[in-house]
């Protein structure tokens, strides 16, 4: 079903483009087939599957680092190493959930007095984002702050 194909029909498969393709060869997650004389190189079904390997990997937030190293645990008797990754990765996921908690409170406020501001007082998101890069240049500024 997947053999002989040119890299505009793996794309395709895969549902990329070439430049995609290309990139992940530069990088080292895809092999570059040989090129026969006077031919195209042809990619075939296990080009095909790693390539959906790695898109996987990427929908779960996987870097292209962690991805190749995923690859090279790839002949299956290296699954406490994998496992090791993944819970890397979600404990980075959790962090980035708690960060992603914190920020929507902020922001929940910050709109919330917004929309409660009454007369000519500044506006307090304005407000609060110049008090915070004030605070900010002030802490470059002085060791102290």
């Amino acid at each position: 079903m997947w053999e002989n194909l040119t890299i505009g029909g793996f794309a395709k498969a895969v549902g990329v483009n070439v430049e995609t393709i290309r990139f992940y060869q530069r990088k080292g997650l895809l092999p570059e087939p040989a090129k026969p004389y006077g031919s195209v190189r042809r990619y075939g079904g296990a080009d095909v599957v790693r390539l959906k390997f790695v898109k996987s990997a990427q929908r779960l937030g996987f870097s292209l680092n962690e991805i190749a190293d995923l690859l090279r645990l790839d002949d299956g008797a290296h699954c406490e190493e994998a496992g090791g990754l993944a819970e890397q990765k979600l404990k980075d996921v959790r962090e980035k959930i708690a960060d992603l908690v914190r920020i929507e409170a902020a922001l929940s406020e910050l709109v919330f007095a917004c929309h409660s501001r009454q007369g000519n007082v500044s506006c307090p998101l304005i407000a609060s984002l110049q008090d915070r890069a004030s605070l900010t240049e002030n802490r470059r500024a002085s060791p102290w702050l």
